[in-house]
């Protein structure tokens, strides 16, 4: 039996190559254990990481600068080793078994970190509980735990989404209208696990002990672990397509050999396989688009094609150009979500730091809520939004658009972009008015003044709203607009928004520091925030968000949707 003889049509398969049963495999029978590893992979990930900021400032001795640019170089990491997971799932591996590997690195990092903040001679010695003086030794264990879960959360990130939306056929018009469902609750799973951290495991580490607050996440990623390979029997499994970077780089190579080639104004005349599937494995084929028409001499057949046979480097069918023209058109939509992200790192870096110096007090009780647990209202504005969006927004806006999703997935990011803008200037103008109060009655040197933190909930509500729009819509977006076989790449270049956006909030943190922090003054984010303007850092945010906003309806409107063979094409006003 040949090798492609075990496929099935839809080029699915269970976990040993044989070809999956679509009555008994797949749709939402198999989507509760990966929404269910998902949830408890981000109570592991965000209850160690919401407070991070504070462990690197009091635990490791760190100054708020630094320990911001540390947070978010870490985190941005976090989000760009999805690329090296992607690269291995969608050429050789699949996105079965880069889960299920790189979730045994995320379990030894987690443990390692545990053991960091929970064994002596591991753990930082400290004087008193914020007043710690660790050795380079034990501040180097803590950074390569963090790094191994760094890795570790690379092969699991752009796979699950992606692994979760396979389970549902696109030949199935019945299966198709469930995806989009599903990605709205994935999205949900990830913020119940979200809730549950920024609530119960902060509490631990503030109130508890870190080796226990950072113990809880890695017992939390053990269940997820069991809960992904509990349903194997169910999950349908895309096929490896190869290497998606030597297709890519096959096509840029012939286009440029063949700069003087014209192009065909028939465009039937362009090669591709006779088949009716295209000759990459577990992908359809894709029609032909008029924009980038550069790359099409790629699929040029010329004399010296046939007379010395198909060189995969000098000729590349209609289906394989069109996957490269795909990644092109999705990177001016990816570098709009770059600000967006940088917004929505402040919740685990100056959000945290502004409230650390607001009355922590609940309801002028003796009990005291983490900074970090603010969070919270984001996540449960998350869980507000998304049941909202998805049996009221969506059928309500269907009724106008005659979409059955009802908005497009470009509208709804846009929208998010819009709402972002506003989270900005409530944290702004709120920075604002608690330097007043603290410049009126010489509050500069408590360690919080009496303005309540529960002040910063409405811009942890708008940024959540702003997430239910724009990330979930990204995620769908890119995984519908990924050709077949690079899924998870394209699952991956999303979430490489999110350490862009951290990279640059670090950056900006970087230049504002070097610009406002010298002759002798404290700048906008002194170790003392009394002293301080993030306010200014705020509404630079805002300004950039504004900016991005405008960019992003430009770039909407020039889109064009892409189109597998076979299905209705997307109508490109209604698109945008």
């Amino acid at each position: 039996m040949e090798e492609d003889d075990i496929y099935t049509k839809d080029g699915t398969v269970d976990y040993k190559g044989n070809p999956a049963n679509k009555k008994t495999t797949g749709t939402w029978r198999a989507c509760p254990y990966i929404i269910g590893n998902e949830g408890c992979e981000r109570l592991a990930y965000y209850g160690m990481s919401t407070n991070l900021v504070l462990y690197f400032k009091h635990q490791l001795n760190q100054h708020s600068a630094t320990a911001s640019k540390n947070n978010q170089n870490w985190s941005g990491t976090c989000y760009i080793t999805p690329l090296i997971g992607a690269f291995l799932a969608d050429s050789y591996l699949g996105r079965y078994w880069t889960i299920a590997c790189f979730s045994i690195i995320y379990i030894i990092g987690m443990t390692l970190l545990a053991m960091s903040a929970s064994v002596d001679g591991m753990k930082p010695f400290c004087y008193s509980k914020d007043n710690c003086n660790p050795t380079d030794t034990q501040s180097a264990m803590t950074f390569l735990a963090l790094y191994l879960i760094a890795l570790g959360t690379g092969g699991i990130k752009p796979c699950v989404s992606s692994y979760g939306a396979d389970q549902f056929d696109d030949t199935d018009e019945r299966e198709k209208i469930h995806k989009s469902s599903f990605f709205n609750w994935f999205y949900f799973s990830i913020n119940i696990g979200a809730l549950i951290a920024a609530s119960v495991l902060v509490w631990v580490q503030t109130n508890v002990s870190w080796g226990w607050g950072f113990g809880i996440p890695a017992i939390a990623m053990a269940i997820a672990v069991g809960f992904f390979f509990t349903g194997t029997r169910l999950y349908r499994n895309q096929i490896p397509g190869g290497s998606p970077l030597t297709r890519l780089c096959q096509v840029l190579v012939a286009s440029i050999r063949k700069y003087n080639v014209a192009v065909p104004a028939d465009m039937s005349l362009l090669y591709e396989k006779a088949d009716a599937e295209s000759n990459i494995k577990g992908s359809r084929k894709i029609d032909h688009t008029n924009d980038l028409s550069f790359l099409d001499k790629a699929a040029v057949e010329t004399q010296t094609d046939q007379l010395k046979g198909i060189n995969p480097w000098r000729l590349c069918t209609v289906t394989q150009v069109e996957e490269l023209k795909a990644i092109i058109r999705l990177l001016p939509i990816w570098a709009s979500g770059i600000i967006f992200a940088a917004v929505y790192s402040q919740m685990s870096s100056l959000f945290t730091l502004q409230g650390e110096r607001m009355d922590t007090r609940v309801a002028h009780s003796n009990f005291h809520i983490p900074p970090a647990s603010l969070s919270i209202f984001d996540t449960l504005s998350v869980i507000f939004w998304v049941p909202i969006y998805d049996r009221i927004i969506v059928p309500t806006t269907g009724k106008f658009t005659g979409r059955k999703n009802g908005l497009t997935q470009l509208q709804r990011m846009g929208i998010g972009l819009f709402i972002s803008i506003f989270a900005m200037v409530a944290a702004a103008i709120l920075e604002q008015e608690r330097l007043n109060i603290v410049k009126k009655h010489n509050y500069y040197d408590l360690k919080e003044m009496p303005l309540t933190i529960f002040w910063q909930v409405p811009q942890y509500f708008l940024i959540g709203c702003a997430e239910v729009f724009t990330f979930i819509g990204q995620l769908e977006f890119f995984y519908e607009q990924a050709p077949d076989a690079m899924r998870s790449f394209c699952s991956a270049l999303s979430l490489t928004t999110v350490a862009a956006g951290s990279y640059l909030s670090s950056l900006l943190v970087t230049i504002v520091t070097s610009i406002t922090a010298k002759d002798g003054k404290l700048g906008w984010i002194p170790d003392n925030l009394n002293h301080g303007h993030i306010d200014y850092f705020f509404w630079l945010l805002a300004g950039l968000s504004v900016a991005n906003f405008g960019v992003f309806i430009g770039i909407a409107k020039w889109y064009t949707y892409k189109t597998a063979v076979g299905t209705v094409p997307l109508n490109q006003k209604e698109a945008k």
